[in-house]
């Protein structure tokens, strides 16, 4: 077996997130912008090489070292690699998929910005998944729905507080219709996914932070208040996934300003049951500033980034990037370009 390399994309949750993470629906996308490279090179020990940037373990000072932990935090992609080949073994063992004796060396890059709720993490984990179905030669033993799985149990193992809903669109690509249905997915542990075609959708914008908080604490207390039976989020993340539905019908007719309408309630919703402290002054400004120009906008996860959608065409579109650059905040504008 020679060297392998495989890429995976970040993701944009499109509408219904975070209902993944309640039995709801989403819809997201896989986008080519910005993606993560892991490579496999046979080797005589098993070794994980840190990233000479993302994992990175010398300063100049201590003012370095501190700079670096308050804009990118602790951790690098190493704890993910390792991660994901714990997690890939123990699915092979339970499942009764023997892998052979060979070793391998892991290497990864990424251009996924951090932080920025666009699925770094799980598109460096869904890349290395992909090396090692490729190794042991397996993946045809593994079923294509039960991989978004491996790759979130793999985050679980790292105690990251997330839904299925960015893996799937990590390991199917493109553009995915989810239904995470209570009962599917108590008896198979997977949602019901349905490719759709990304010629479905308009132009797109994602507008991130440069230097964005962590983005965790979103889901600080709504998780423990729906366990709780609380009827306002019962009843708020209910319609979130509602949203989701509606959304695969407006893109099926091409009704692109429902679309614009449906993306706008999902944010409003979000915040509804968030509230602001959790959600963060900038992101919420970067939803303002698209609003301002007419844009729909939301977050494309749990922060740090945001979707927008220009009903109005080219010249709105232009109006939002004059918006972002005069807006003062540390903030970049790309259009989407779905994989």
């Amino acid at each position: 077996m020679g060297a392998v390399e495989h890429r995976a994309y970040a993701r944009i949750g499109l509408l219904g997130n975070p209902s993944d993470g309640y039995y709801g629906r989403t819809i997201a996308l896989a986008i080519s912008n910005f993606w993560a490279t892991v490579s496999l090179q046979p080797s005589d020990l098993l070794a994980l090489v840190p990233h000479s940037h993302h994992d990175l373990c010398r300063f100049s000072s201590i003012q370095d070292l501190v700079g670096r932990v308050q804009s990118e935090g602790y951790y690098g992609g190493v704890r993910l690699l390792t991660a994901a080949c714990k997690t890939f073994h123990s699915y092979c063992s339970s499942h009764g998929i023997d892998l052979h004796d060979g070793n391998f060396t892991l290497s990864y890059d990424t251009n996924i910005p951090r932080q920025a709720g666009l699925s770094g993490s799980s598109a460096l984990v869904c890349a290395t998944m992909n090396c090692l179905m490729d190794f042991y030669n397996v993946r045809d033993r593994i079923p294509v729905e039960d991989r978004p799985k491996i790759v979130l149990s793999a985050e679980v193992e790292l105690g990251i507080t997330a839904g299925l809903q960015d893996r799937v669109a990590q390991v199917y690509g493109g553009l995915v219709y989810m239904d995470f249905d209570e009962e599917h997915m108590l008896r198979t542990g997977n949602g019901i996914y349905k490719r759709m075609d990304p010629q479905l959708l308009p132009p797109l914008y994602v507008i991130y932070a440069q230097n964005p908080s962590d983005s965790g604490k979103v889901h600080s207390t709504v998780k423990q208040r729906w366990l709780d039976g609380d009827l306002t989020v019962r009843t708020k993340m209910r319609e979130v996934a509602e949203l989701a539905l509606r959304g695969k019908q407006a893109l099926l007719e091409g009704n692109h300003s429902l679309l614009a309408e449906l993306m706008d309630r999902n944010f409003d919703l979000r915040r509804e049951m968030f509230g602001d402290d959790a959600l963060g002054a900038l992101n919420i400004q970067m939803v303002e500033t698209a609003r301002s120009v007419g844009a729909a906008c939301k977050f494309t996860g749990s922060g740090g980034a945001v979707v927008a959608f220009c009903p109005e065409g080219s010249v709105q579109a232009q109006k939002l990037q004059e918006a972002c650059s005069a807006s003062g905040l540390s903030i970049e504008l790309v259009q989407v370009a779905a994989r």
